[in-house]
């Protein structure tokens, strides 16, 4: 028996044109989420990782708010077709919590309308958690499905990606401003003598 080919999406549903340029945007913006985040995890980036990754999720993040901004995209069919197995984004989990080393852990709120309760957060867990979730919907939109693809991404963001990429955000700003900003006053007394005093 020979090779049997994969199956493609039953039948193409036909998008609108700023559908089609909404899933087209998101698609673009996912697949260079995945870059920038699975490149930090090499962990061969320098110091500006914490400035990459906060671009990344802030653009990740405008995806998302135009995904949620929309009317609810429904798919004809009532069942999610296979896009294949999960990704495993252990790979880039684990290079981003070494990449992360000391900076990881983060207190986080399960819900700040409903439960205010704090518990713990892991910046790489999030981002993981966010590049599982767009490349999941990104398999879709390869194969064709748009409509279908941006039924996950809408979904996921509202569900999961969302808040988890909004948690992570906050972090990253967090860690750039104390990064930045908890310097001793001494050593910036002498940078502004200098700028002053050349």
């Amino acid at each position: 028996m020979g090779e049997q080919p994969l199956p493609g999406p039953a039948a193409a549903e036909p998008v609108g044109p700023e559908l089609a340029a909404l899933a087209a945007g998101t698609a673009a913006g996912a697949r260079a989420y995945l870059s920038t985040v699975t490149e930090v995890a090499t962990g061969r980036m320098d110091s500006t990782a914490l400035s990459v990754l906060l671009l990344a999720v802030s653009q990740a993040l405008l995806s998302g708010a135009h995904l949620g901004a929309v009317a609810d995209v429904v798919p004809a069919r009532r069942f999610e077709p296979d896009a294949g197995p999960d990704p495993d984004v252990d790979p880039v989990r684990a290079g981003l919590a070494n990449v992360l080393e000391g900076l990881d852990d983060y207190a986080d709120v399960v819900d700040p309308l409903t439960d205010a309760k704090l518990v713990r957060g892991a910046l790489s867990d999030d981002l993981a958690s966010v590049a599982a979730d767009l490349e999941h919907g990104l398999r879709h939109f390869e194969r064709g499905d748009v409509t279908e693809a941006l039924w996950w991404w809408q979904f996921s963001y509202l569900s999961s990606w969302g808040s988890r990429a909004s948690a992570a955000l906050r972090v990253l700003q967090s860690l750039l401003a104390h990064l930045r900003l908890d310097v001793d006053a001494e050593v910036v007394a002498d940078a502004e003598f200098d700028a002053l005093h050349p």
